[in-house]
């Protein structure tokens, strides 16, 4: 009885205790004292939480003795606390050196940051959010080194290109970008959805074969925490956008003045004889660029339980342009969804699924005849709705209001993709991982072209109406299946083992076609089902694709006392872009290893906390320009003869090369990692040299007899150059707590690059490029030159005198005489008279370097970031100038030539003919540059008041993106580019990136 007593007094002392809830408060720490901030606490199997504030404060109310409070921090170990009483808690957080901050995806595994031999750059989601990118290619531009990020446009939807170290190959430079373990594209996923960017430069990307040598990119998207009650968070902006630049154009009196000089230098009579009441004119730039609208929401939803976490968003972004808002204009819609799920102890389910929407409209752009382009061109006398109907322009130039007006399109993208992977753990320290990424990419689009007349000669004009419609499917998908092993051995040796098995398809249709005589002319019956009209010339079209690959690969990882490291590597790839004989190749890499620092000389280091000696070599493919090259395909065309008549049909097009492969990079990179100061200081820095080889040259000339000259036909792609890059990486960060309420940090990287084409088959060169109609191409693959520099005519000042063009060398094979105020071009072969062949190096569109400064400051509750970007050493051709006798021109030309002695830079003007509007260097501009990318002010509520508000986070902020760039060259944006790597750094006018002026919110609930 007694002891029947005691239990029921001792269940209900149990019962008491578990019932009683406290208030529970503290402030959590790092081990030299200072507060954390943004320290997630959860009160376990509970949705009870908390933040702690900027001074590691927090307090949560009505907790159960006896609960568990779990504190976790990026960088950190876990830690949990048992509730005794509602006493105020200090609460040590010890940094996981182990992790050295984080922990790095390398390809079909990670590794503690510390343990990379390789060359790895991370981005993580707080440079992301500090950025705000529209596009999550922009969060790269200056924030990891080696890595360049230019846009080929400033229109909404308009894309980026990326290069990671230069630029290697004649064909696609651009990386393979990996999301969650699926092949993706940055551009369809929403930026606020990313967790971390993890770039692959060196020969560690070999795991990925023949799609390594541009480099990797790991993207891993935000999951949720188990036992995280459930996160809301909301992050919306909207803002205004406007042109960053306006180039100094001649307004009506002076373009009039300068037409009349023109014309009177040849004897004609004068355009404008009166210009007293021309005042300034039109500004066709001012009348194109406008204030635009954009904004972004975006909501999420995290969490999980014991054994699963969830994360969902949703996001919506809306971007008009800076031209012609109404003609363009870009939205974009996602919807994301990442699930795990603990099925047992050992096996883990997760999967991660990606919806993206997107709608977009665009006016013609980067190229001769675009309404920018005409706006540049369009003479400053006329009237907004005057056309140039006498041809008083020339037959190219056109009001450029009217061309927008009369512009239709539109397109539409839909894609679904994402992964399904299962995590296996059979034994201790074996996970056997099989995961399948897939996406399925539909878009289509239409544009319309209504009868039109701009006036006499126009080529713009179009007297039958006609719709283009076309769709396209795309898909693909990757299956992986890999073990990986890890087992340490006597305590000393560390080995992890990885095998596994990659199968790809990549597989998609097209089909287009043309309707005419669109009822009524107009945009609203713009279908193919409504135009009825039939034309000689064939009015649809289609195209099928299918590749596959097949890989096997394997890593071996190994270091002793986990100081001295070694890792090695080899990949099968079998691919049927190529013939039977050629699909199959074998990829290998080594890296190495010394981590300096725990050796026992340097114990006692005050300064040097870690040092860490790597290097890495092997060998990458690439076969981006490689696809159905030893296949003779039916797409050229020929006229055949039946019963007497001639029937339009198909030939055979380019000449096939059935001995082609892919292309092939050797990649060296030694590198050191130090941390100092207590690891407030850490520098990266590597040395890198690529060499690559079999570059697949396009054109290569073969005999005519082989019919490669024949219409529709093409000369062969072969293997038949090699490019050799080197450089150097520097990547210095400096964070520093001054006081309580104070902190800082500040991040520099510079990347030098040189690179040059080391042999080519027979010292043939390949060209790309144009400027102005009917010259030569102006870029080139030469063999001692930079990929796709310039080439053109050097020029050696001007022509003051007719004495001195008797002196000099005869320049009338250009095509014209030469008089005073011509350009005296230089004799560079030497042979006494100046022709096409003394062409000669004029620059080149790659930066000898590239560099990004970044900069944070907190103070209490505000919080300051700045983002800078520079390229530097390289040039870019002015080429939005018409080469017509009366179009609008550069105000350069107020400095030109008037006689001996007035200018030794700028040429005369005049209608006749001349050859100083040959390719030369005087249209080829220096355009290194500095930009200041970001500048962004924030200010958060203190815990205490949000605590107040029944939330975790409020968060108000203002943005300036874009502010300023700093540049001597004359066009829009120096750091456009087309991408190409022969014919790019050409400026036909590219639409200008937008200054955005933004204000934004971030709350958590």
């Amino acid at each position: 009885m007694r002891h029947t007593l005691f239990k029921i007094l001792a269940l209900f002392f149990i019962a008491y205790s578990s019932a009683q809830n406290v208030d529970i408060s503290g402030n959590v720490q790092d081990e030299s004292g200072f507060p954390i901030p943004g320290v997630n606490i959860v009160v376990k199997n509970t949705s009870k939480g908390s933040i702690t504030d900027f001074d590691g404060n927090f307090n949560i109310t009505g907790v159960d003795v006896g609960s568990t409070l779990s504190f976790s921090y990026i960088g950190y170990i876990n830690k949990d606390v048992v509730i005794a009483n509602n006493s105020t808690l200090t609460v040590i957080m010890v940094e996981d050196i182990a992790k050295l901050d984080e922990v790095v995806v390398i390809g079909y595994g990670t590794q503690k940051k510390k343990d990379v031999t390789g060359a790895v750059s991370i981005v993580s989601a707080e440079a992301i959010d500090e950025l705000r990118p529209i596009d999550a290619a922009q969060a790269l531009q200056g924030t990891s080194a080696g890595v360049s990020v230019t846009a080929p446009s400033g229109s909404p939807g308009g894309g980026f290109n990326i290069l990671i170290r230069g630029v290697s190959s004649n064909g696609d430079n651009g990386p393979l970008v990996v999301i969650d373990g699926y092949k993706g594209d940055l551009n369809t996923i929403n930026p606020s959805d990313i967790e971390t960017f993890s770039i692959l430069k060196d020969a560690q990307a070999a795991i990925y074969g023949i799609e390594g040598a541009n480099g990797v990119i790991l993207v891993t998207t935000k999951s949720g925490k188990k036992n995280m009650a459930a996160k809301i968070s909301y992050d919306g902006y909207t803002g205004i956008q406007q042109t960053t630049r306006e180039l100094p154009y001649l307004n009506a009196t002076e373009y009039a003045l300068l037409l009349n000089e023109s014309y009177a230098a040849n004897g004609n009579a004068l355009p404008f004889p009166n210009v007293s009441g021309l005042g300034t004119g039109i500004d066709w730039q001012k009348e194109l660029f406008k204030t635009a609208p954009i904004t972004s929401h975006n909501v999420t939803v995290t969490g999980g339980g014991d054994k699963s976490t969830y994360y969902v968003g949703g996001s919506i972004l809306e971007q008009d342009g800076i031209i012609a808002s109404d003609k363009s204009n870009f939205q974009r819609a996602n919807m994301k969804v990442k699930l795990a799920f603990d099925i047992t102890e050992k096996l883990k389910f997760t999967t991660s699924a990606n919806y993206f929407n997107t709608n977009r409209k665009t006016i013609g752009e980067n190229a001769l005849g675009t309404p920018l382009f005409n706006a540049l061109n369009y003479a400053p006398t006329y009237s907004l709705d005057q056309e140039d109907l006498s041809g008083f322009l020339g037959n190219e130039v056109i009001n450029p209001l009217s061309q927008i007006a009369n512009t239709y399109n539109e397109y539409n993208g839909n894609s679904i993709e994402g992964t399904f992977q299962l995590d296996y753990k059979p034994i201790e320290g074996l996970t056997i991982t099989s995961r399948i990424g897939v996406k399925a990419y539909n878009d289509k689009g239409k544009t319309f072209s209504p009868i039109i007349n701009y006036g006499s000669g126009k080529v713009f004009n179009t007297d039958r109406s006609s719709v283009n419609q076309y769709r396209n499917t795309n898909n693909n998908y990757t299956w992986d299946t890999f073990a990986t092993y890890n087992k340490t051995f006597s305590e000393k040796h560390n080995t992890t083992f990885t095998l596994g098995t990659t199968a790809q398809r990549a597989w998609g249709d097209n089909l287009s076609g043309t309707g005419y005589d669109v009822p009524n002319n107009s945009w609203e019956f713009a279908d193919i089902s409504l135009a009825p009209g039939i034309s000689e010339a064939k009015s649809a079209g289609s195209y099928i694709y299918d590749g596959r690959q097949s890989s096997y690969f394997a890593r071996a990882q190994y270091d002793f006392k986990g100081k001295y490291l070694i890792s090695a590597l080899i990949r099968r790839d079998g691919s049927s872009d190529f013939a039977a004989k050629n699909r199959i190749d074998y990829f290998k890499s080594a890296t190495a290893g010394w981590k300096i620092s725990d050796e026992p000389f340097m114990a006692d280091s005050k300064t040097i906390n870690f040092l860490k000696l790597r290097a890495s070599y092997g060998t990458l493919g690439n076969n981006n320009a490689g696809k159905d090259l030893y296949r003779a395909l039916l797409d050229g065309e020929a006229t055949y003869v039946f019963d007497g008549s001639l029937i339009s049909g198909v030939a055979t097009g380019r000449i096939p090369t059935p001995d082609s492969v892919w292309e092939s990079a050797e990649k060296l990179d030694i590198g050191l990692d130090i941390n100092l100061f207590n690891n407030k200081i850490e520098i990266t820095t590597d040395y890198f040299v690529e060499d690559r080889n079999r570059l697949l040259i396009p054109n290569l000339p073969v005999s005519g007899i082989l019919g490669g000259y024949a219409p529709g036909a093409g000369l062969p792609t072969t293997n038949a150059g090699s490019t050799r890059n080197k450089g150097i990486e520097l990547f210095i960060n400096y964070k520093e707590e001054l006081s309580d309420n104070l902190s800082m940090g500040i991040s520099y990287n510079v990347t030098k690059i040189d690179g040059e084409v080391t042999a080519v088959k027979d010292d043939i060169f390949s060209e790309g490029g144009s400027f102005s109609v009917g010259q030569p191409a102006i870029s080139r693959l030469e063999v001692g030159q930079p990929m796709g520099y310039f080439y053109g005519l050097k020029t050696d000042g001007i022509f003051q005198n007719q004495a001195e063009i008797d002196a000099a060398p005869s320049q009338t094979e250009l095509g014209a005489a030469t008089a005073p105020g011509d350009f005296r071009f230089q004799d560079i072969n030497g042979d006494g008279v100046i022709t096409i062949d003394d062409r000669t190096y004029l620059g080149k569109p790659q930066a000898d370097y590239i560099m990004g400064l970044n900069l944070t400051f907190k103070y209490k509750n505000f919080d300051f970031v700045s983002y800078m970007y520079a390229e530097i050493g390289k040039e870019t051709v002015r080429n939005y100038e018409r080469d017509q006798p009366n179009v609008n021109r550069l105000n350069l030309y107020l400095n030109r030539w008037t006689g001996e002695g007035t200018s030794n830079s700028v040429p005369r003007t005049t209608i006749g003919g001349t050859s100083n509007k040959l390719f030369s260097d005087f249209y080829v501009e220096e355009s290194s540059f500095l930009r200041l990318q970001n500048i962004q002010i924030g200010y958060s509520l203190s815990q205490d008041v949000v605590e107040k508000l029944g939330i975790s986070k409020f968060r108000l902020y203002a943005t300036v993106n874009n502010p300023f760039t700093f540049t001597k060259y004359r066009g829009y944006d120096p750091a456009a580019t087309n991408g190409d790597a022969i014919g790019g750094g050409i400026d036909y006018g590219f639409y200008p990136i937008s200054r955005q002026f933004i204000l934004g919110l971030n709350l958590s609930i």
